[in-house]
């Protein structure tokens, strides 16, 4: 236990220094005046004269997701290779329920239709 705290001293410190920073940016920190002209939406130094595009689907931000989650699973798999012969079979399981859990939740959004580009 007492090998933690280092790790539990450096998160206290951090989450300090950033409260402190941010207090101290929104008391001393500029504040430029909002006039009518600051508030425009500002292109290029033009004024738009039209609206953005069409939004994306709700679907895509969907998809991105599920790719990223997935993602992060390779990340985490290439430890875990690198050292395959010295983590034992401790490390398999745990490796293994991991993948497991992915695939379940795989499965789960291919069932629902999640992965369907309509």
């Amino acid at each position: 236990m007492q090998s933690y705290v280092p790790v539990l001293l450096t998160t206290i410190l951090t989450a300090l220094m950033v409260g402190a920073a941010l207090i101290l940016s929104a008391l001393i920190g500029p504040r430029p005046p909002l006039t009518k002209e600051k508030e425009m939406p500002f292109e290029c130094g033009n004024v738009p004269f039209e609206e953005p595009g069409k939004r994306f689907p709700v679907h895509y931000y969907r998809v991105a997701i599920l790719f990223i989650v997935f993602d992060i699973e390779v990340v985490f798999l290439y430890p875990w290779i690198a050292s395959f012969g010295t983590v034992g079979k401790a490390g398999f399981f745990a490796a293994m329920l991991f993948i497991l859990v992915l695939t379940f939740a795989l499965v789960y959004e291919w069932l629902r239709g999640g992965l369907e580009w309509h």
